[in-house]
Parts: structure tokens; sequence; C-alpha cells
């Protein structure tokens, strides 16, 4: 429970109570439930979708959709793609990357990546059918946190130090991601039934093929990940599976 607790706590800003009674350990624990989180977050953008769009013309619902979604995340993971985008786009040494990843400030790099990210988010939601909207919010969601959690678990931390990225491996293993898993694929069938149909599970294999593929790029500019690093995932993969349902439904292969 604490560690189910630690994971809301982390990637929410949901008023939850318990969080003056987390260990260490539970942090680590807590990345088999990133997916959990993932999915209770896709049910609140579901539920706020339909009354927004009750409400008001696409565009505007849409913009506030979005607006909910970095809200509810504390902006934690845009804030990591933000610093990932200055840190690791900078033509400098491994070291210099790693200060600038823990610098406050934004450069360029990191304001041209956000207001990108954010246009491309928001177009695509725009652009998705109403025949798929429920499944989709309900699984990229959680395909973010699953990249997430097997990114903590997968790959080594870039900084000796601590923070919270080395915090979240603490007392983390095998087990873990495999309750990640499950809940994601359980995420998946929840998708496929509420008619996403195959692109659900295109969209699994889609995630682990951009954190494989980001991770070791970044690794090979690092030496690692950090907690960035995890935050900057989750954001990526939430807009390419998103680009990549607009894409199906504009050729005709989605509802």
């Amino acid at each position: 429970m604490r560690a189910l607790l630690a994971a809301f706590h982390f990637l929410t800003i949901l008023p939850l109570p318990g969080s003056h009674r987390l260990r260490d350990e539970d942090w680590g624990r807590a990345t088999a439930w990133y997916p959990a989180v993932g999915l209770t977050l896709g049910a609140i953008l579901a539920a706020l979708d339909w009354g927004l769009r009750w409400l008001w013309p696409a565009g505007v619902a849409g913009v506030l959709l979005l607006l909910a979604w970095v809200v509810l995340t504390g902006a934690l993971h845009l804030d990591g793609f933000v610093d990932c985008c200055d840190g690791l786009l900078a033509p400098v040494s491994r070291e210099r990357r790693l200060e600038i990843l823990r610098d406050v400030h934004v450069g360029a790099f990191g304001l041209v990546g956000a207001i990108l990210l954010l246009l491309l988010k928001y177009s695509t939601l725009l652009a998705l059918p109403a025949g798929i909207r429920l499944p989709a919010l309900l699984l990229v969601p959680t395909l973010g946190r699953w990249g997430m959690s097997g990114a903590v678990l997968l790959w080594p931390y870039a900084r000796p130090g601590g923070g919270l990225g080395r915090l979240a491996q603490t007392g983390a293993g095998r087990s873990q991601l495999a309750v990640a898993t499950l809940t994601t694929l359980f995420s998946v069938g929840l998708a496929w039934w509420a008619g996403l149909g195959w692109a659900a599970l295109a969209l699994l294999a889609l995630t682990a093929a951009v954190v494989l593929t980001a991770a070791r790029w970044i690794q090979a500019r690092i030496g690692g990940l950090t907690g960035d690093v995890y935050g900057a995932l989750c954001e990526l993969t939430e807009a390419v599976c998103l680009l990549a349902l607009t894409a199906l439904a504009h050729k005709g292969r989605l509802a």
C-alpha cells in the first residue's frame, strides 16, 4: 500500500494520505504501480474529455484537456522533457550535459521542445475520432508510465549521487517490472475491448521500441539515465502513441 501511495505522490498531485509514512524502498517498489497511476490518470482525463467537449467547442476542449493533463502530473514529466532537450541536444561534453540537466533555467532547446511537444499533443488530441477517444485516453498515459518503469529498472543511473531518479531504483527489481507489465497488459485488453482493437497491441510494441531506442541513445550521451530522462521518456512515448493513433485514423484504419 505504501508503494502504491508513493507512485501516486511521485507522479501526480492527487491529494492522497500517507506521504509522511513512506520509506526509501517504497519509492523503488512504487515502479510496479506506475502504469496503474497512468490508468487512473487516463480515466480522469477521459471523464474530463467528455464533459469539456459537451461544454465547449473541440478546440477549446482540447486546450483544457491538455492543461489538465499537465496539471494533474504537476508538470513533472514536462519539466524532465524540457531539461532533456537542453542537456541532451547541446553540443557539449558528457559532464556538461549532466550539469545542464540539473540546471533549473530553461534554454532555447528546452523552450522550443516544450512548445513543439504541446502543439503536437494538442493537435493529435483534436484529431482523435470520437469512437477511439475513450480507449486512447485510457491507454496512452498507461503506456507512458510503463515505459518509465522499464527505464528505471533496466538502465543504470547516470549520476553517482542521489536524487529522485536514484531513489526510484531503491528496492526495485524484476517483480516490479512484472507487475507493471501485467497492469499494462490489462490496460491494452481494456482499450482493445473499448474500441481500439489491434491498434492497442501495436501501441504496446511501439512503446517498447521508443523507450529502447531513446534510452540507448541517451545512455550513449550521458552514461545512463536520470530522473529527468524518465519524465522525458513518458512524454515522448505519449506523443508518439497519439501521433500513431491519429495517423491510423487519418488513413481509415480506425473509426
